[in-house]
């Protein structure tokens, strides 16, 4: 399947305020992508299949940060899948998203012969009961079901698969009005296939996988600021020319592609470490680093030379920008990456470093 077709057939996801809606097509590329769609149906073929390479999936994130796609295709490629196919899970059709956080998580059928722990700690088969809340979920209202990373009542942790009849949502955007809503969960109810006991590391991995994604998008949203600006600037006259031919705006543009490129190249790099189990976390923090740390940089330069157009409602500079704000904050910000990073040089094997980052 095509990156076009990926792209264009997983926009139709419902993301109006009531949930129900699906976003609006418009004619111009550019429209606000939260207006609702009502021309195509959702379903498992408009994703890649399983086992699809990581590269071709981090590219095809990427092109969904370029045109700002209204859907959780990062969530659902990057992260949400790999994590249920490795805990054994079988992956449902459709669209998924990913949350953590604590709950209270109990057995449901407590195994009340047992001797060895407190009461509660052992069940007759892996079936829950949870409640509490999981905050700012990307895309909840749009997803088929949600993966849920969370501490198990017997002390480790546990991977659910959540529908949307076992939580209630409370709707929430982020600062470019995507949803991020809050999931209720109410002693809701996990039957034994829709969990899985799960080791430390691959929380670990739902958090670099997250990164990533997140890097991937922002990747993708660097790129159409870059051929916005450019387009802006060589259109644009000011004083009898061109801006893009003022010396002084050559060289904020060049600054601007340098950003785009290093976010590109380190995206880059963790995509094809992604086929390297040893490698891939390390690359996938350099890259959640670099993109979060390039955004602020990016996002001047871009509004310093579209001028105040850049901040109107209907500017695509800013459909661009205040994704790119609201990604870097989410699953964790530059100083995280970077305290992740040098956390790893401190405590490893520090004639490895250069190495890692340079891939030789």
């Amino acid at each position: 399947m095509s990156t076009e077709s990926v792209i264009e057939r997983a926009a139709a996801v419902p993301v109006g305020a009531d949930g129900t809606g699906a976003p609006e097509r418009t004619a111009d590329a550019d429209a606000d992508s939260a207006r609702p769609v009502r021309d195509e149906p959702r379903g498992a073929d408009a994703l890649p299949p399983l086992g699809t390479d990581p590269a071709a999936l981090v590219a095809l994130v990427r092109e969904a940060g370029h045109r700002g796609t209204p859907a959780p295709l990062a969530e659902t490629l990057l992260v949400a899948r790999p994590l249920l196919a490795e805990a054994g899970l079988a992956v449902p059709a459709g669209l998924l998203t990913v949350a953590s956080g604590p709950l209270d998580v109990r057995f449901t059928h407590v195994d009340a012969g047992n001797r060895v722990g407190p009461p509660g700690t052992r069940g007759t088969d892996d079936a829950l009961r949870v409640s509490g809340t999981l905050h700012r979920v990307p895309w909840a209202r749009a997803a088929d079901a949600v993966v849920v990373l969370a501490q198990g009542p017997s002390a480790g942790p546990v991977l659910l698969l959540l529908e949307p009849a076992d939580c209630t949502r409370v709707e929430g955007v982020n600062l470019a009005g995507e949803p991020r809503d809050d999931l209720v969960l109410a002693d809701a109810a996990v039957p034994a296939e829709r969990v899985r006991r799960i080791p430390a590391a691959l929380v670990r991995e739902g958090r670099w996988r997250s990164g990533l994604a997140r890097a991937a998008l922002i990747a993708g949203a660097a790129r159409r600021c870059v051929e916005l600006t450019v387009a802006h600037t060589t259109s644009r006259v000011q004083f009898g020319r061109p801006l893009g031919r003022f010396q002084a705006v050559k060289q904020e543009e060049a600054r601007l592609v340098e950003e785009a490129a290093l976010i590109m190249a380190a995206v880059e790099a963790a995509a094809a470490a992604l086929a390297e189990p040893d490698t891939a976390e390390f690359a996938a923090w350099i890259a959640a680093a670099q993109a979060s740390a390039s955004v602020a940089e990016i996002t001047r330069i871009a509004h310093q030379l579209h001028g105040a157009i850049g901040f109107t409602e209907l500017s695509p500079l800013r459909l661009a920008t205040t994704r790119m704000w609201s990604w870097r904050d989410e699953d964790g910000s530059e100083h995280a990456w970077f305290r992740r990073i040098g956390r790893h040089v401190v405590e490893g094997d520090g004639d490895r470093l250069w190495p890692q980052v340079t891939g030789g």
